[in-house]
């Protein structure tokens, strides 16, 4: 499996997973451009995209679905909830329909040789998910855009080889930063987005002995660092039973603007 941020961040998501055989887009919330020149860094093309999947509908996910979907026939695939807030879009112009594969949280679906498997999670859209990838030998899993975590949402990331996680914010930044209050406790709510110390805690528990990437994504321009992140993050997984040298899990901060490192697992 291959895993590669192709930008991250509050201004535009969008990843990349594939196989020899199979290329995927998670999320396209950047220009067509952006996402090309990504693309072509790998040796890959919109051409050899299979499917998008979107995670949500909000529009640092789905910028550039209806020009890359209508310039290449790709499929989307994404829940009910998500394909309407798609088609009540208008910014993104038209959409080829029959390119919609609807699809249920809690189920799993083959593309080529990935099986891919989505859960709800908390967040302020209409039918939100994060999803697990595998070709049978290594898994890859990508979650942002969620408040809180349970149970569950750690048994379903459990077992990665690679995964991207969110660490938005920090709390402090946050409260004494620019953003209006309205929308302070929205990013704070259990439908808003996993602070630096939240992720951390959670990756701490995701943490595993074949764990080989930990890519910190979606975080805020205004209420984050790089650095601050990365750190934070840092701290809360160093006390661990696996490794003495956190460098055994690859932990990154994904670039905002511009693709990170190429993983395979």
């Amino acid at each position: 499996m291959r895993l590669m941020t192709i930008s991250s961040g509050s201004s535009g998501n969008s990843s990349y997973v594939g196989t020899d055989t199979t290329s995927l887009l998670v999320d396209v919330g950047n220009s067509m451009k952006n996402i090309i020149n990504g693309l072509q860094d790998i040796g890959l093309s919109g051409k050899d995209v299979d499917a998008i999947l979107i995670t949500h509908e909000h529009m640092d996910h789905i910028k550039g679905l209806g020009i890359l979907s209508r310039k290449y026939n790709i499929p989307i695939y994404a829940t009910y909830g998500t394909l309407d807030g798609i088609m009540t879009c208008k910014s993104l112009g038209t959409f080829d329909y029959n390119l919609f594969k609807p699809i249920k949280s809690d189920q799993s679906f083959e593309i080529g040789d990935i099986t891919i498997s989505s859960k709800s999670i908390s967040h302020d859209a209409n039918e939100p998910v994060c999803f697990n990838f595998t070709d049978g030998k290594s898994k890859v899993s990508i979650a942002t855009d969620f408040g809180k975590y349970d149970d569950l949402i750690i048994d379903f990331l459990s077992e990665s080889d690679a995964m991207v996680i969110e660490s938005n914010h920090d709390v402090r930044m946050l409260e004494v930063g620019p953003y209006p209050f309205e929308l302070k406790r929205r990013i704070l709510s259990d439908k808003g987005h996993l602070s630096n110390e939240a992720s951390g805690m959670l990756i701490k528990q995701l943490l595993n002995d074949h764990l080989k990437h930990i890519s910190l994504g979606h975080l805020s321009d205004k209420n984050n660092y790089p650095e601050l992140a990365y750190e934070t993050v840092k701290q809360e997984i160093s006390d661990n039973i696996f490794t003495s040298d956190i460098r055994d899990f690859g932990l990154t901060v994904a670039p905002r603007y511009e693709h990170g490192e190429l993983i395979e697992v």
